[in-house]
């Protein structure tokens, strides 16, 4: 039922654009109102989200780690999975954003002939996520062309990259494949492995199958549905100049395909997906675990009115000398022996 809510609310989605375009004739509302609204609700939930993030506190150290601590100096420490310095922390978030380090070295545990506790490499999931993420990254940079004009060198770079295997015409843009493959594999995963499957919600399920909609939908464009390229950047830099006019002769697909991109971003601050911006704002991961190195103070802790030693040894100081326990502070003047048996007493 999870998987197959998730499917036909995306399944709804696509059908409300192409009835909206096709019979209700509402090319404004799907090319320039919703886009606006979904831009307007990224832009306000993502600053919302963050912000509320940052202000939270963080009384305690509590760095995710799986190497040794800074200690003892003959002890060697792990820098990068126990970063104590900010600069460790820095690259080791480095390796984690554009490496999925963590991922990388992920292990799968299993029963062999239900005696023996395995554990083995899993690089699959791994792969099939940084697949994901780069394709995606990739074909949101190649889409900035039709925010802006001239189109910026960095730009045509990443679309040169993306092309190179130049398969007939139109050139086929490797990300677009490479995004439906790995997110078809992470779909399959949580339906194929038990354990997964268990543990998932319908809001695991819904951004995969949005997101195969949006890449299929964009591969018909491409190399079915010949879409006029030209009237969509006329759309496109008029919804950035904020002079939109709804272009002439572009088919419903492209209607589809803007408005399930336009759920996307508007459903992005409200979903799992913000870990895009919480892995920068997790304390598990900015923080340096130098708690062996500096004292970190509770501020949540409440005033507490405690004995300190100071205060009890001058409570005590006579009895304690009498008993031959060393003291700090040597007493002023010494009581003769029979007041002081009388006070012990």
């Amino acid at each position: 039922m999870k998987v197959l809510f998730s499917f036909f609310a995306v399944l709804i989605l696509a059908a409300i654009a192409y009835a909206g375009v096709e019979a209700g004739q509402a090319q404004p509302l799907f090319g320039i109102a919703i886009p606006y609204a979904a831009a307007a609700i990224f832009l306000v939930g993502v600053i919302w989200r963050v912000t509320t993030w940052a202000k939270a506190p963080v009384p305690f150290r509590i760095p995710s780690t799986c190497g040794q601590q800074k200690s003892l100096p003959w002890i060697k420490p792990n820098a990068i999975d126990n970063p104590t310095t900010n600069g460790a922390v820095m690259l080791r978030m480095a390796l984690e954003v554009f490496a999925f380090r963590s991922l990388f070295r992920n292990t799968k545990a299993e029963y062999r002939d239900s005696k023996s506790l395995v554990y083995g490499s899993a690089k699959w999931l791994w792969l099939a996520a940084l697949a994901f993420h780069a394709s995606f990254f990739a074909i949101l940079i190649r889409h900035v062309r039709f925010f802006v004009t001239p189109v910026p060198l960095p730009i045509d770079l990443v679309e040169t990259l993306d092309t190179f295997a130049q398969v007939g015409a139109p050139v086929v843009a490797m990300s677009g494949l490479v995004i439906i493959a790995a997110a078809g594999y992470l779909l399959y995963r949580r339906l194929a492995e038990p354990a997964v499957r268990y543990i998932s919600l319908p809001s695991d399920y819904f951004p995969l199958f949005l997101i195969l909609a949006i890449a299929i939908s964009g591969a018909l464009m491409r190399y079915i549905f010949k879409t006029d390229v030209v009237a969509i950047k006329t759309l496109t830099m008029g919804l950035v100049a904020f002079t939109p006019k709804v272009p002439q002769g572009v088919g419903s697909v492209f209607y589809i395909h803007l408005f399930l991109v336009s759920v996307l971003f508007a459903y992005f601050p409200f979903s799992k997906l913000m870990h895009m911006a919480g892995v920068f704002m997790s304390p598990t991961r900015n923080l340096a675990n130098n708690s062996r190195i500096k004292r970190h103070i509770n501020p949540w802790n409440h005033p507490v009115k405690v004995h300190t030693y100071d205060e009890y040894e001058e409570d005590f100081r006579e009895v304690m000398v009498k008993a031959g326990i060393p003291v700090e502070h040597e007493p002023a003047t010494a009581k003769p022996e029979k007041e002081l048996k009388v006070e012990h007493a």
